[in-house]
């Protein structure tokens, strides 16, 4: 995982773009405007992380098994709540 901290560009990013070896991800995407003397800057500003795929692939994987744990989880409360109301 590389980051690249605060970016600014001219253009909106996508929230998750995947080239041919990283995935890049873009978070807290706002829009600014900045005036330097007689320069000004309209564009975007935003934070983003690069990931090689491997790595990426990882997270996604260890997101959804905590996922799939809560969700477990939830279902069995609601199994003993539904039991607990016979």
């Amino acid at each position: 995982m590389i980051e690249h901290g605060k970016v600014k560009s001219t253009i909106e990013p996508e929230p998750i773009t995947v080239d041919e070896h990283s995935v890049w991800v873009c978070s807290n995407i706002v829009p600014v405007e900045e005036i330097s003397g007689e320069d000004t800057f309209s564009g975007f500003e935003y934070d983003m992380v690069q990931y090689s795929k491997d790595e990426y692939i990882k997270i996604i994987n260890d997101k959804n098994q905590s996922l799939e744990a809560q969700l477990t989880d939830v279902q069995l409360a609601l199994v003993e709540i539904y039991e607990g109301m016979m």
